[in-house]
């Protein structure tokens, strides 16, 4: 089970410093938002490259943006260890995720609380992540939408049916209860805003995130395994 903090929540102007009080986070999960395809303008390139000299935590960049096939892949060379892009979005996703793999990251398909899985059964091999997302993108700090859970469990059974091992990603309203809720039914990369960067020790937010996801999915129907 892996934490992605988010740091839509952080303080913008301590970004750096931001970053070091994740404790043992597995990712650091940068929203890069254009104002176009979601209507909310946050961080670019020139972020991602700066945070990039300054953890040693593997930064996920989920690409809320238009035009993904010409923009994603230099996230990807600048150093993102992982690079999601919007279904919704892409034009020719099967060659961006190629491109992505290619650049060094793990390619990752996001799809919007209303988008089903389920016709793109066929490209997971092309990926490393589909990334659910739970909330409407666009702004942190919104309510769980619980519609998206049984679309979870769907993912999870897709991907376990493949021979790639692929990462069901949750992102939107994280917290100690739904995550629980996530972990049931199939996720184990959980991205975590508010959660994190609203509590007093985000260090300490993120292992009891952990312990929480990782007690629900070994209960869970799929035991926790890929």
């Amino acid at each position: 089970m892996q934490i992605a903090p988010s740091i839509l929540s952080a303080d913008f102007a301590r970004l750096a410093d931001e970053v070091a009080v994740i404790g043992d986070a597995d990712w650091v999960h940068v929203d890069v938002m254009d104002n176009h395809f979601v209507p909310n303008l946050t961080l670019g390139l020139p972020t991602v490259e700066a945070l990039l000299k300054h953890t040693a935590v593997p930064l996920d960049c989920h690409l809320m943006i238009e035009e993904p096939d010409r923009h994603a892949p230099a996230y990807a060379e600048a150093g993102a260890r992982s690079v999601t892009f919007h279904i919704e979005a892409a034009q020719a996703p099967v060659r961006l995720a190629r491109a992505l793999r290619s650049a060094g990251a793990r390619a990752g398909m996001a799809v919007k609380p209303a988008t089903p899985i389920e016709p793109y059964a066929d490209i997971l091999g092309e990926l490393d992540t589909v990334l659910l997302m739970t909330v409407e993108p666009g702004f942190g700090g919104q309510a769980f939408l619980d519609v998206v859970l049984p679309k979870i469990r769907r993912a999870r059974q897709l991907v376990r049916d493949g021979e790639h091992a692929v990462w069901v990603q949750v992102d939107g309203g994280v917290d100690l209860d739904t995550i629980e809720r996530c972990a049931e039914a199939g996720a184990d990369v959980f991205v975590a805003g508010s959660a994190v960067y609203g509590c007093d020790d985000p260090a300490d937010a993120v292992r009891r995130l952990r312990e929480a996801a990782t007690r629900a999915g070994a209960a869970s129907w799929w035991g926790g395994r890929q």
